[in-house]
């Protein structure tokens, strides 16, 4: 079984002998209103005869809500250690390019 996800380098700390690169998941987040998110949970919880009398005068209280960045999930960090001659073989990436990374189960 095998995967291939995207890191962002987040920190490369270089020694001299040995590279030290922080990588977390390219998570991509999207911009969410707190008037949608609320309005789905309120819909959620209301049977349908309520929803039609609650959603209009809900809708309207909520019409100036921010927008806001939601994540769906929490990231995954990496952190690897490699000789610098690897390093440079990699082609010698820099924080904020994506490296993408080949998970197998072995």
């Amino acid at each position: 079984m095998s995967e291939v996800v995207g890191y962002r380098v987040q920190q490369i700390v270089d020694n001299g002998q040995v590279v030290q690169m922080t990588l977390a998941e390219d998570v991509q987040t999207e911009p969410v209103s707190q008037k949608q998110l609320i309005m789905e949970n309120v819909s959620k919880k209301l049977d349908q005869e309520t929803k039609e009398q609650v959603m209009p005068l809900l809708e309207a209280m909520l019409q100036a809500q921010p927008t806001i960045k939601v994540k769906s999930y929490a990231q995954t960090n990496v952190s690897i250690t490699m000789p610098k001659n690897r390093y440079e073989r990699l082609g010698r990436p820099q924080v904020g390019e994506i490296l993408q990374v080949d998970i197998k189960k072995i």
